[in-house]
Parts: structure tokens; sequence; C-alpha cells
């Protein structure tokens, strides 16, 4: 699995952090003073990179949690089916399917950009 420990702490809004257990981009970082007893706290908020589903989590700003390694990787659009299209590899020659996103109207030779983790892709 390719990801690395930090401290919550060194966290940032834009950053990558996984959250039970999914890679997301992180929406929103806010920290809470300590108390007399405590240790800071920090919640952070953020948004699955490959599903899109908001997930949130509070630790102290000390505790150490996972920050995934996403590739942000070049294709070319070989060719367009229905709603996948062929995509290789600037790098490796390899070809991958995968799905348009609705947003995205490609057509063949035109250069993208995608994110790839453990498997998953998704167009930028």
């Amino acid at each position: 699995m390719p990801k690395e420990q930090t401290e919550v702490r060194e966290l940032q809004e834009g950053n990558y952090v996984m959250i039970e257990d999914v890679p997301s981009k992180i929406t929103a970082y806010s920290t809470s003073k300590p108390g007399k007893h405590g240790s800071a706290k920090a919640r952070v908020e953020g948004t699955g990179v490959f599903d899109g589903q908001k997930r949130n989590f509070t630790q102290p700003v000390d505790a150490k949690v996972w920050v995934p390694i996403i590739n942000r990787k070049q294709g070319q659009v070989v060719s367009v089916s229905g709603g996948d299209m062929q995509v290789m590899d600037l790098e490796t020659y390899e070809t991958i399917t995968m799905r348009i996103p609705e947003d995205l109207d490609p057509s063949p030779d035109d250069e993208i950009e995608y994110l790839e983790y453990e498997g998953q892709r998704k167009v930028v």
C-alpha cells in the first residue's frame, strides 16, 4: 500500500489523508486550544477522492495518521465508446479502460490527467 504516516498537525486543506481507510482530500481543518490537562485536538473533514463521500475525524494533533501517495499521471485517449474510454498511459504505454466523467467530452488523441491509487483511477 503506497502510504506514509504523519502527525495530524502536519495536515493542511487540499492535502490527502486516509479517513476510514479511504483516500480523501481535506476540505476543512480546524484545531481547538488545549485545556488545563488535555492536548489540542484537530477536526479534519474530507471528501473521498474516488467516491465523493464526505468523511471526518477528530484526533489529538500529535496523533499519527496515514497519508496516501496518489500518483498524478498523463494519458492519451485512444478511443471512446458509450460511457467508457480507452486511455494510454504516456509513461508506460499501458492501455486502460476508464469511465467518462459527466463534465468531460473526450475525443481520440485528447490528452488527459488522472489520479491513480491502488488500481483506482479518476480523471481530473
